[in-house]
């Protein structure tokens, strides 16, 4: 119990005295989530849009198959784009294995179930009369998208933020493609496994605390967000 106790005490010393390997591990780690988030939102906004306005064969099971796929598995993911960009894959030419590109690749692929499965639903959600009445006044397929998307913005910017959530909190996919190395690819999860397994609790903790306030942060938020 003590070398827990002297470990905390270590760790909070870490974060407040802005430890450098601390602050590097942890701005990565967000810089690398952040890129994915933002180009899966790139990739479902318009596409959760095609899916939600037309009407075609099978839509119901794509939309089940995309909800299904919330809960892929890291290293499924992982091993998925291992296989593509490895030296002998199809993508191989690319030459980002055990890169941060590379790691942004997976995130995208990991997140972008979630989020586009989330923007479908918030678009969803959304009162059908308004479509109706936007289409009655005239309005374009475009401008109805628009006012569909102003009405469920809290559900889509929800979405988002879950996608951001997982991206960051994943460590599977970023030991398989990333390689956990030391000022390159190592971010906060893969440095909390990496530390704990050779016993350096104290700069483990550090980084678990970080993780821990970004859960927080992004569930104070998603909260704000319902409430309104």
């Amino acid at each position: 119990m003590t070398e827990l106790w002297e470990g905390l005490v270590t760790a909070v010393k870490l974060i407040i005295s802005l430890d450098p390997e601390v602050m590097q591990i942890a701005g990565r780690s967000l810089a690398i989530s952040a890129t994915s988030s933002a180009i899966a939102a790139l990739i479902c906004l318009p596409l959760g849009a095609v899916i939600h306005f037309n009407r075609f064969p099978g839509k119901r099971t794509l939309i089940n198959i995309i909800q299904t796929l919330f809960s892929l598995p890291t290293v499924a993911v992982g091993l998925f784009v291992f296989v593509m960009f490895s030296s002998a894959g199809p993508l191989g030419g690319f030459g980002i294995m055990f890169s941060p590109a590379v790691m942004v690749v997976g995130q995208v692929v990991l997140i972008i179930p979630l989020m586009l499965g989330l923007i479908i639903s918030a678009l969803s959600a959304t009162d059908k009369a308004i479509t109706d009445t936007a289409v009655s006044l005239g309005a374009s397929g475009f401008q109805m998208s628009v006012i569909t998307f102003r009405e469920a913005r809290f559900g889509v910017l929800a979405g988002l933020i879950m996608g951001f959530g997982r991206a960051i909190s994943e460590v599977g996919l970023s030991l398989m493609v990333g390689g956990n190395i030391r000022g390159f690819t190592r971010t906060i999860t893969t440095a909390i496994s990496l530390e704990t397994s050779k016993g350096d609790l104290e700069l483990a903790l550090a980084l678990g605390m970080i993780l821990i306030f970004i859960a927080l942060v992004i569930n104070i938020g998603l909260n704000r967000i319902q409430q309104r």
